[in-house]
């Protein structure tokens, strides 16, 4: 595993009129599911189809329908427990939330607010190389999604869309263990890098499949080591919610600037009334949306429509078994059994899809750090400039494996190989065979190469006095050597050669 040094978490500090203040900040994450049907009904959880095309009658809330629960549902959210270290609940139950909303038919949403699916777990922030912080989970709860309502569509009328009715959700609730906005994003990034290494949720931000809620409030240093000491949350502040940030540079723009809001007005005399606030990115400043509820507002109490959910510990540990490497041991195995930075070992694994892309083509070049290196420099950066990820990559793991195979051989240099990947990624091919039917070994013989050196040696005897009064001048003739050659010759073996020729 990797050997990270926990420290306690660094506030972020912001100086007032009347002193120093201190972040506090907890999340609650939403996480679709996983899935292919609902967490109570057989409909499609397709994204982007026809609206209203994906409503089964549970989901319509039709009289006498009775909701049935998705055992894979649940399988990934237990899945995902096991991934955050917690606690798997072998008995929970589920509850009803009641609330109305247009786009919620049932008028409550089916909860668990007494007994959840999982307990306590915890998730580790990379903050540096080698610095992890670690921001306890409280909780995770399965629950079924609302619709969406659509206001934008009509200037007198609103629409409801129920396709996301009933979609099988995670609430991923933290303690607030989170100090900054920083390191509130890179929670939220580390936990979306799990769940998709998991399988259990795609993470996909844009299409709405993973949300933060941010609760923040403001305190006096000293204030939160104080609620360490005594778990009383009275020393952290009155917390005011930020709903539905769905971007990492919102959610952090959302926390600095609610921040500063609390603090005016707290220096001005006044209180922090706790609600529900939204972000507005245009104006980059939040604005009140409600007053935020508590669970009694909710009128909580047991759903009569589904009995407790009980389930086994062999069923709980077959899953455990069947866990992928996670991020933070794929990591660490990257850096030691290749050799890798933690830097590069960090990049290759932000993805799954582009660890085993990089696994693939270590595998069968025979050499991880030279992989490593196009991988993230030729590769990684073509495809970024391009806007693709690693599966529109053109070039194949086996072509990229086999463009370092001739590299390790000797048969082509570097500048070779970088032309050779230009024509793969942009033509295709087998790279042994286009270095082979145009023309592009590397030269290796000596005696060309010596032949190429003497005659440019001979041609510039200036430049020969200049090199032998100052030797780093030597690299004059190995550039005119390798452009003479077309930079074909064998670079160690050009410097080799003119180095002896020039007496250095």
């Amino acid at each position: 595993m990797l050997d990270l040094s926990f420290e306690s978490p660094k506030p972020k500090v912001i100086a007032g009129a009347t002193g120093d203040w201190e972040l506090v900040i907890g999340m609650e994450i939403h996480a679709q599911v996983a899935s292919r049907a609902k967490l109570f009904s057989g409909a499609s959880t397709q994204f982007g189809a026809e609206p209203n095309s994906n409503v089964s009658f549970v989901d319509a809330a039709m009289p006498g329908m009775l909701p049935v629960v998705n055992e894979f549902c649940i399988e990934q959210a237990v899945r995902t427990g096991l991934g955050l270290k917690a606690q798997i609940n072998l008995v929970s139950a589920f509850d009803r939330k009641n609330y109305f909303y247009p786009d919620l038919p049932q008028g409550y949403q089916i909860s668990q607010l007494y007994h959840p699916l999982v307990g306590e777990g915890e998730v580790i922030v990379d903050m540096g190389a080698g610095v992890g912080r670690r921001v306890r989970i409280e909780r995770i709860h399965v629950e079924q999604d609302a619709g969406k309502s659509i206001h934008d569509m009509d200037p007198t009328m609103s629409f409801v869309d129920l396709n996301r009715t009933g979609v099988a959700l995670m609430e991923i609730v933290s303690r607030p263990d989170i100090r900054g906005p920083e390191e509130a994003a890179a929670y939220v990034t580390k936990l979306r890098q799990i769940l998709r290494y998991l399988g259990t949720c795609d993470g996909n931000m844009q299409n709405g499949n993973l949300r933060a809620d941010v609760n923040v409030s403001v305190c006096r240093p000293g204030d939160y080591e104080r609620y360490q000491e005594t778990q009383d949350f009275g020393h952290l502040g009155t917390r005011c919610e930020i709903k539905n940030m769905n971007s990492m540079r919102f959610i952090q723009a959302a926390i600095e600037y609610e921040a500063r809001r609390q603090i005016a007005i707290l220096e001005d005399g006044g209180a922090v009334v706790q609600e529900t606030r939204l972000f507005d990115p245009d104006k980059g400043e939040t604005r009140s949306m409600r007053s935020k509820e508590e669970a009694h507002d909710y009128r909580y109490f047991p759903c009569p429509d589904l009995l407790p959910l009980e389930i086994e510990q062999d069923w709980v540990d077959g899953i455990a078994a069947s866990l992928p490497e996670l991020p933070d041991a794929k990591k660490a195995r990257f850096m030691g059994d290749f050799g890798l930075t933690d830097y590069d070992a960090s990049v290759l694994t932000a993805d799954v899809a582009n660890a085993a892309y990089f696994e693939a083509v270590a595998a069968e070049a025979g050499d991880g750090k030279l992989a490593a290196n196009w991988v993230i420099n030729e590769l990684f950066g073509r495809l970024k400039k391009e806007g693709h990820d690693i599966t529109d990559s053109p070039v194949s793991a086996g072509q990229l494996a086999g463009i370092i195979k001739l590299i390790r051989a000797g048969d082509i240099s570097g500048k070779i190989a970088k032309d050779l990947f230009e024509i793969v990624y942009t033509e295709g091919g087998d790279p042994a065979a286009i270095v082979e039917d145009r023309g592009m070994k590397q030269v290796t013989d000596t005696g060309a190469i010596e032949q190429a050196v003497d005659e440019i040696i001979a041609a510039n005897p200036a430049q020969v006095e200049k090199a032998k009064a100052n030797p780093k001048l030597a690299g004059w003739f190995v550039g005119q050597v390798m452009k003479a050659t077309g930079g074909k010759a064998n670079p160690k073996a050009v410097n080799e050669i003119v180095t002896a020729r020039l007496g250095l």
